[in-house]
C-alpha cells in the first residue's frame, strides 16, 4: 500500500508568538532552542538579569529593548521605563550603574514634540539615578514598520564590594523578602491601553532600585539572590530561582502586598497578580540570621518602605513554588506559559 502524501502538519511553535517574548515557558524554550544555539555555547550557568564581563568580574553588563504600548501611562512612560529597567537589571547583580546607552527606533510620522518629551523623560530618569547616557543611535522606519517608538538600552555597572547575588545562590532556609506591592505596573498599563478606567486609582511602580540594593551591602554574603519580577511577574521570578538554585519556595498568600485597587482589577479581568509584570520592586533571598536587619534596611528607603517577608526557601521539592493560601490549602505556582499582558515593558 502506498502511504498517502499528506502535508507535514503546521505546528504553532514554528512561528513566533507574542508569548515568546513574555519571560515565561515559551520564552525559555525560544532561548534554549533557537537563540542561544545560534549564538554559540552561551552562558554555562543561570540566565541572570545582567552578565559579568569576561576577565572583569567587577563589571556587569545588561541590554534591553522597550516596546511598551501605550508610550505613556500613569506613573511613567517608555523613556523613564527604559532607564529604570536597565538600572534595575544591573542592580540585581549587585552593581551600581556607571553608564547607559540609549538607541531610538522611531516610526515615520511620530510627532517630534512627543519624541522630545519621551526622551526628556529618559534624560530626567537618568539624572535622577545619577547615571549618564553616553552614546546611542537613531533609526527611522517607514509608517507601519514599527509601533511609533521602540527604545533599546545597554547598561554598564560596577559591582558593590561584598555583594555577589545570583539566581543560583538561594539556599534552603533563606527568608524571601519583597520590597513592595506587586502587579501594579501591568494593571496600570493594561487599563490605559484598553481604556478600562482603573488608571485613576492605579499608577505604575516604575522606579530605580540600585539604592535599595546598596542598602543591603552591609549584609554582603547573606544576600544570596536578587531579582526584579518584571515579565511573568513574581511567579516567573520565583520559579526561575527555584530551578536555578535547586530549592523549593513556599510563599504566604496573606503576606503578598497586592493593593486593593489592583486586586479588584485583576479579579475583574481574570488575572493572577502573581503573573502580572512589575517595574519597581525586587524579591530577595536572605540568610535567616540577616533577614531582620535586611528588612529594616530596605524599609529605611522610600522605594522599600513597604518591604515585607513573604516566604521561605525549602530543601524540597526542588524547583517547585508553592502558595500557602488564605484557606490553609497549598497550590503549586507554575511558571507562566506566556504573557497575559503583552507589550508591558
Amino acid at each position: 500500500m502506498i502511504a498517502p502524501n499528506c502535508p507535514v502538519p503546521h505546528l504553532e511553535n514554528e512561528v513566533l508568538l507574542m508569548g515568546h517574548g513574555a519571560g515565561g515557558r515559551l520564552g525559555a524554550e525560544l532561548l534554549a532552542n533557537v537563540i542561544l544555539p545560534a549564538l554559540g555555547e552561551g552562558p554555562t550557568g543561570p540566565l541572570e538579569d545582567a552578565a559579568l564581563l569576561p576577565g572583569l568580574p567587577e563589571l556587569a553588563l545588561t541590554t534591553d529593548s522597550f516596546v511598551v504600548s501605550p508610550l505613556t501611562f500613569p506613573g511613567g512612560d517608555i523613556g523613564s521605563l527604559a532607564v529604570h529597567g536597565t538600572v534595575n537589571d544591573l542592580a540585581m547583580r549587585g552593581a551600581m550603574p556607571v553608564a547607559l546607552t540609549l538607541s531610538v527606533i522611531a516610526e515615520e510620522g511620530l510627532p517630534l514634540a512627543e519624541l522630545h518629551a519621551l526622551l526628556g523623560s529618559a534624560g530626567k530618569a537618568a539624572r535622577d539615578a545619577e547615571v549618564p547616557v553616553i552614546t546611542g543611535d537613531t533609526k527611522v522606519v517607514g509608517r507601519g514598520a514599527a509601533d511609533r517608538l521602540f527604545l533599546n538600552t545597554t547598561g554598564v555597572g560596577r559591582r558593590i564590594s561584598g555583594l555577589t547575588p545570583s539566581a543560583a545562590r538561594a539556599r534552603p532556609g533563606d527568608v524571601v523578602l519583597l520590597s513592595g506591592p506587586i502587579a501594579v505596573h501591568g494593571t496600570a498599563v493594561l487599563s490605559t491601553r484598553e481604556g478600562l478606567g482603573f488608571e485613576a486609582d492605579i499608577a505604575s511602580d516604575t522606579r530605580p532600585l540600585h539604592r535599595l540594593v546598596a542598602a543591603l551591602a552591609p549584609f554582603g554574603p547573606h544576600v544570596h539572590t536578587l531579582r526584579d519580577p518584571t515579565r511573568g511577574g513574581l511567579a516567573a521570578s520565583l520559579n526561575e530561582i527555584a530551578h536555578d538554585s535547586s530549592i523549593g519556595v513556599e510563599i504566604e498568600e496573606d503576606a503578598l502586598p497586592v493593593p486593593s485597587a489592583v486586586a479588584a482589577a485583576c479579579d475583574l479581568l481574570g488575572l493572577d497578580p502573581l503573573t502580572v509584570a512589575n517595574e519597581g520592586c525586587l524579591v530577595a533571598f536572605i540568610s535567616p540570621e540577616a533577614a531582620t536587619g535586611a528588612l529594616a534596611a530596605m524599609r529605611s528607603l522610600p522605594e522599600g518602605s513597604a518591604a515585607t517577608r513573604i516566604g521561605t526557601a525549602l530543601a524540597s521539592p526542588a524547583g517547585r513554588v508553592v502558595l500557602h493560601t488564605l484557606v490553609g490549602a497549598r497550590r503549586v505556582v507554575d511558571m507562566p506559559l506566556g504573557e497575559q499582558l503583552p507589550r508591558i515593558c
